[in-house]
């Protein structure tokens, strides 16, 4: 064997060394790769984990969130929900449902549904509730049903049941409530409007471009075009040719400024007849302020129209010879003559007043007497000229008032006296009345119209003075106003100093004349009389004029008062007159004394009666003073229950615009309306017309100078129930009239 030199056993050593450190190096390499795979793995893992994690954590949010909103929406639902058992017990609520039963949550768990449904609804919830829990696996089921509240409230609503089953659970009632309160007014809306569509006024919907789209029944019988015909069609095709076009273009800027117009226009029907239209178009707009539609509604006022002019006629004309009134006369002479005379003559006023009329009256009765009225009036008119006015100022007094005369002095009187003898002569000729021939004259008065800005109540003094002078000279003559004249007045002073002393001796009385209801005694008027020592029973139209010229109506009218008020107590006292009213008359320069509302109040105390029996008759001349203070005085009296009659309605002074303000009772209608009503159906037109008005005002109506028992019936089947007149009795001193009760 070859020994080994150290070197090389040194060498072998080394590499047997170097070997092993290898080989254990080659493992610690290996180990070392291994414990990195590791490490890397189990941080792969870790992400892995995480990424895990986050998935769950992001759908743990997803599923809070998803019962977050299955929360919200269960609980604030529009509808509300509900789960019912078995026994009819609430077991689960949603918060809308809580609030629409108007409890709270807690408080509705475990109490029976029942108690929340309206008590005539019950048995039907009943029996609804049984049916549907029979029904394994049926079909939700609707119904509507009327849900009370605790505090007393309740509202409609849909309810919706529909049985489940759950395993090993008993069934329960899944139950939907939806109010639908808003739906049943909208639908009452609907309705109503449907219904409001189909009234009496025409109504017309169209597009933005005026074209009709609907029309109702209305409008059909108003036009004659039916909804066939019309639609498709402009509004503008109902105008008439005799309306001016401007009207519409004025509506129509009217309409783009403020939504709505409303006008008188005259339109057409379908058969070409015009007629005046109460017309009230209406823009309806969208959401955006855009006009989609126009409402346009129609009235005929064909039968208002007439009745107007009617009304007119009457305030400005005298009904029964159809003159000019009173009030006319005045506003001519006021407005178109006076305002232009500058001091140039230019015309001339006659007052005309019939001789003897009151015999003919007394003698043949008041039919003939109106009968004579209308002949003169025809007379008259034949005797001037196309421009110049005749007028009746009432009874028989009658005003010419000639115009354009000569600017001379001596020239328009000259051409004035001709006509009033014309009108003299005219007025000779006989008159065929009732089958009786009848003669009559007249004197007359002239005054010519010489001055400057002279007031149109001295003029008609001028005028009056000289008709009067002209009686005084014996009747059927002229006479021309003068200075002089004035001297003609000294028997009205007499008959003032008269009164003076009749007040002072108490030469007054007072009579009563009976007032019906049908056959029923309802009170009297009181009516002055004045016994004269020597001239023996005087009227009032005798010396009332003269009283009222010289202030004494003041003291006559508080005389009246007193009297009438110790009456009214006396009455009082006797069960058989206690429920009479009696009414009195109040003259214009009474009632617009300042105190005359305290005046009244103290008479009424101090005598300690009724004032719901006194009744205070005011005449429509009064209705030309100022309203608003009238209107104050009448309040101030009817605080206190005192009634007030407007006297002799429709004699020339009605204005509707003052009517309608008037704290009126009652109207009286005029006399002269009531004589011919029988066989003029004029009179009959005008009497309707004032019985309606009064009763579309809740007024009582009463008329006065009914003569006869077919008067009488025409009045009831008219709607007049209240009389006055000699059908029923004439004034009687107060002894008669007591008796003629009994």
């Amino acid at each position: 064997m070859t020994q080994k030199s150290p070197s090389q056993v040194a060498k072998t050593l080394r590499a047997k060394a170097e070997a092993k450190v290898a080989s254990r190096v080659d493992k610690i390499a290996t180990s070392m790769s291994d414990e990195l795979k590791l490490k890397h793995e189990l941080n792969v893992y870790q992400i892995e984990l995480e990424m895990q994690n986050e998935e769950l954590r992001k759908a743990h949010a997803e599923m809070e969130e998803a019962r977050d909103r299955y929360a919200d929406l269960y609980e604030f639902a529009p509808v509300g929900y509900l789960t019912i058992n078995r026994q009819g017990m609430v077991i689960e609520i949603n918060l809308t449902g809580a609030t629409m039963l108007g409890v709270q949550r807690t408080k509705v768990i475990k109490r029976r549904f029942a108690q929340f449904i309206a008590a005539h609804d019950l048995d039907r919830w009943h029996r609804l509730f049984m049916h549907v829990m029979e029904q394994e696996g049926a079909d939700a089921e609707s119904f509507e049903l009327s849900i009370s509240r605790p505090d007393g409230s309740s509202f409609a609503a849909i309810v919706d049941c529909q049985r489940k089953n759950y395993f090993n659970k008993p069934s329960v009632l899944r139950v939907t409530i939806t109010e639908i309160q808003k739906l049943k007014e909208a639908e009452s809306q609907l309705r109503i409007a449907a219904v409001a569509f189909e009234a009496q006024i025409g109504m017309a919907v169209t597009n933005e471009k005026g074209t009709i789209l609907r029309v109702n029944q209305a409008f059909t019988a108003i036009t004659g075009y039916t909804m066939a015909e019309i639609a498709g069609k402009n509004l503008i095709r109902l105008k008439a040719r005799r309306q001016n076009t401007k009207i519409y273009k004025r509506a129509w800027e009217s309409i783009k400024e403020q939504g709505t117009w409303s006008g008188e226009v005259w339109n057409k029907r379908k058969n070409g007849e015009a007629y005046p239209e109460l017309m009230t178009i209406t823009a309806v707009k969208n959401l955006d302020g855009n006009i989609t539609n126009y409402v346009a509604s129609l009235s005929d006022i064909t039968s208002k129209k007439a009745a107007d002019f009617e009304i007119q006629h009457l305030a400005f004309n005298d009904p029964l010879t159809n003159l000019p009134n009173r009030r006319y006369l005045l506003d001519k002479l006021k407005h178109e003559l006076l305002s232009g005379t500058r001091g140039r003559i230019k015309g001339a006023l006659l007052f005309l007043d019939l001789d003897n009329f009151k015999v003919l009256n007394d003698t043949m009765g008041h039919n003939v007497g109106d009968l004579l009225l209308k002949q003169v009036a025809d007379r008259l008119l034949a005797c001037v000229r196309e421009r110049d006015t005749v007028a009746r100022l009432g009874g028989d007094e009658f005003v010419i008032l000639l115009e354009n005369l000569s600017e001379d002095y001596y020239a328009a009187a000259s051409q004035a006296a001709d006509i009033a003898e014309k009108i003299l002569n005219k007025l000779k000729s006989p008159y065929l009345l009732d089958g009786h021939m009848y003669h009559s004259t007249a004197s007359i008065g002239v005054a010519i119209i010489d001055e400057d800005k002279i007031r149109v109540e001295e003029l008609l003094k001028q005028a009056d003075i000289a008709m009067y002078q002209a009686k005084q000279a014996g009747r059927s003559n002229v006479q021309f106003f003068n200075q002089k004249m004035q001297e003609s007045i000294a028997t009205r002073v007499k008959i003032e100093e008269q009164l003076r002393k009749a007040l002072s001796q108490n030469e007054f009385e007072l009579y009563y004349q009976i007032q019906m209801n049908n056959d029923h005694v309802i009170g009297a008027e009181a009516l002055i009389r004045w016994q004269h020592p020597q001239r023996g029973l005087v009227l009032p139209k005798e010396f009332i004029p003269v009283a009222e010229e010289a202030d004494l109506i003041l003291s006559i009218g508080t005389w009246v008062l007193e009297n009438a008020c110790r009456q009214l107590k006396a009455w009082q006292e006797n069960s058989f007159t206690r429920h009479l009213v009696l009414s009195i008359n109040i003259s214009a320069k009474q009632f617009n004394q300042t105190n005359f509302a305290v005046v009244v109040k103290d008479a009424v105390r101090r005598h300690d009666i009724n004032p719901n029996l006194l009744m205070l008759e005011l005449t429509e001349s009064m209705l030309l003073q100022d309203i608003d203070d009238i209107i104050a005085s009448m309040n101030s009296l009817k605080a206190i229950g005192i009634k007030i009659s407007l006297d002799d309605f429709g004699t020339g002074y009605s204005s509707l615009q003052y009517l309608k303000r008037l704290p009126l009772d009652q109207l009286k209608i005029d006399k002269s309306f009531i004589q011919d009503i029988c066989s003029d159906s004029r009179d009959q037109a005008v009497v309707i017309t004032i019985i309606a008005m009064a009763h579309s005002m809740e007024l009582e109506v009463i008329a006065e100078g009914v003569e006869t028992k077919e008067q009488k019936e025409v009045l009831i089947k008219k709607g007049c129930n209240n009389f006055q007149g000699y059908f029923f009795g004439k004034p009687e001193p107060l002894a008669a009239f007591e008796a003629m009760l009994k």
